[in-house]
Formats: C-alpha cells, structure tokens, sequence
C-alpha cells in the first residue's frame, strides 16, 4: 500500500513543531489513512522530536490507534454480557459469514475491518454492533444482511468532504 508521505507532513506542520501535539497528530493521521503507517510514524517523530518510543507508547496506548492498515468501514461487535446473552454470538457470526473475515481482519477490499470488543457501554441496545460510530441497536442476524449493504454502498467521508459542508 502506497503512502502519500506529503499529506502526513502537512498534518504534523500544522501543529508548529509542538511535541503537546503528538496526541492530535496521531488522531489527524489516524482518520486521513485510517491506520499509523510506520515511516509516518518516524516523521512525526522526527518533525516533532519526540523519541520514537514514546510515539509508539502513545499509539498503542489508546485502541482508537491501529498500527495494521484498517478498512474505509469499522464494523464493531459487542460480546459483553447483555449482549452476549442477547445473541451477539450469533450476530458475529452472520457479521463473519457476510464479510467473509473473522475478528481482527479486514477485506481483500479494504472496505471493511472487524473487531469485537467485550463491552460498549450501551447494554439496554444489546445486542449491539457499530458501524463507523454509528450505533446500531438490538441487532439480530436478520438485520445484519441490510445493515451492511447500507455501509457497502456508502463511501467513508474524507477530511476534504467534510471540510466542504
């Protein structure tokens, strides 16, 4: 996968040089690749001198970072305890059967990566699955076919499509 180094500089630039930035830096270069590319990862490093560990402590740190190239839609399964009694299981498993990857993987296409996680915070949806932020409640297997093709068709907005709103 080709990485446009020029974007991630302009990123970085913007923040001055400031290394109270690196969290906001990561989080910009997180939504435009929607991963950490190491070699932005040393740039950023770099640019604003901070050591290399600390800018791979920060990344690691917080889940909302991914250091593997993620696809243009999250789709999240929660297997906490209300949601597992309330058929979440099954709800991976239609999810698994339709993108044909299991947890922890994305596409061939790059369209979609799969994650579970053990709790949301949001029980009385349960079972839960979140799409791109989107909360999508009291998920059955029947309503993840639909669910999902909704998100097929759709393309993820870019940093530049939302600026144009």
């Amino acid at each position: 996968m080709k990485i446009n180094i020029k974007n991630a500089s302009t990123i970085i630039d913007k923040y001055r040089g400031k290394k109270s930035a690196l969290l906001a830096v990561l989080q910009d270069i997180q939504e435009e690749y929607n991963w950490l590319p190491p070699e932005v990862l040393t740039m950023v490093s770099e640019k604003l001198c901070v050591p290399m560990i600390d800018v791979y402590g920060v990344a690691t740190f917080y889940r909302a970072f991914s250091l593997t190239p993620r696809g243009k839609h999250l789709v999240t399964v929660c297997l906490g305890t209300a949601c597992h009694v309330r058929g979440a299981p099954l709800v991976l498993d239609r999810v698994q059967e339709q993108l044909g990857i299991s947890p922890g993987c994305t596409t061939k296409d790059n369209q979609f990566t799969l994650e579970s996680v053990n709790c949301l915070g949001a029980c009385a949806l349960a079972p839960i699955v979140v799409i791109d932020g989107n909360y999508h409640g009291q998920t059955t297997t029947k309503k993840v076919d639909a669910m999902l093709a909704k998100y097929k068709k759709k393309r993820k907005p870019t940093r530049k499509s939302k600026k144009k709103k």
